[in-house]
């Protein structure tokens, strides 16, 4: 994959790590999201989910529980206002900054043992280096899902690895020390 499209799933691994960890097929679950979703901003979004006021003033009360086909909307509604939540608080920014001092980013080159012989790249391997004042830029990115200013910021990246940089345009994955 594009080394811009590594970072956007790595940057969702991230946010999806940070939030509620129990699983939404539990009782402590549901009423973990549904505390985080009470706010108008939060019932605006089980709506555009496709939840009814009916259920939302049910399940707020305490009267009912979400129905099996309600659970996925409840649980993609959490996630829709944390991402949002995430990115509107500076959060995630301030997070990957780091104070100043960046974050170690790891590079997962692609596998090279099925490329014939003439063709593959001699001695692609794993690297790792300390990235600084990308963050907001990327944050932003992947905010406006801009997938061509990921790529872009991706390879102001990788232009710090010296010559065999364009080795690492295209990734199997990358891993940030968050």
């Amino acid at each position: 994959m594009k080394g811009g499209e590594a970072l956007i799933l790595e940057l969702n691994r991230i946010v999806y790590q940070s939030g509620i960890r129990s699983p939404i097929t539990s009782a402590r679950g549901q009423n973990a999201r549904l505390h985080y979703l009470q706010s108008s901003a939060g019932r605006a979004e089980l709506r555009a989910q496709g939840v009814s006021d009916r259920a939302m003033r049910a399940w707020f009360a305490g009267k009912s529980r979400p129905s099996r086909a309600n659970l996925d909307r409840l649980d993609s509604a959490y996630w829709s206002r944390r991402r949002a939540n995430l990115i509107r608080s500076g959060w995630l920014k301030r997070h990957l900054n780091n104070d100043g001092r960046g974050r170690h980013v790891e590079i997962y080159p692609i596998d090279q043992s099925a490329v014939e012989q003439p063709y593959a790249r001699p001695n692609v391997s794993e690297r790792s280096l300390t990235v600084r004042y990308v963050w907001d830029d990327m944050v932003d990115a992947w905010a406006d899902q801009d997938e061509a200013l990921m790529d872009d910021i991706w390879e102001d990246i990788i232009s710090d690895l010296d010559s065999d940089w364009t080795a690492y345009a295209y990734v199997s994955s990358v891993g940030i020390g968050a």
